[in-house]
């Protein structure tokens, strides 16, 4: 590779880590909102999806 070594393995580099930093954020982000539904959940409110037929 020569002289462009440094720039190629670089940029294998930092995508990798923007890689892992995305699906960190994400498994976190999620987690957070797992716990938000279960808090919403446990308050008694639930989404307009679940209801019943009869509206209720």
């Amino acid at each position: 590779m020569g002289s462009y070594a440094i720039y190629v393995y670089g940029s294998y580099g930092l995508a990798t880590l923007v890689t892992i930093g995305i699906t960190l954020w994400t498994l976190a982000d999620g987690r957070a909102r797992q716990k938000e539904l279960a808090a919403l959940e446990t308050a008694g409110i639930r989404r307009r999806s679940a209801r019943t037929k009869d509206g209720a």
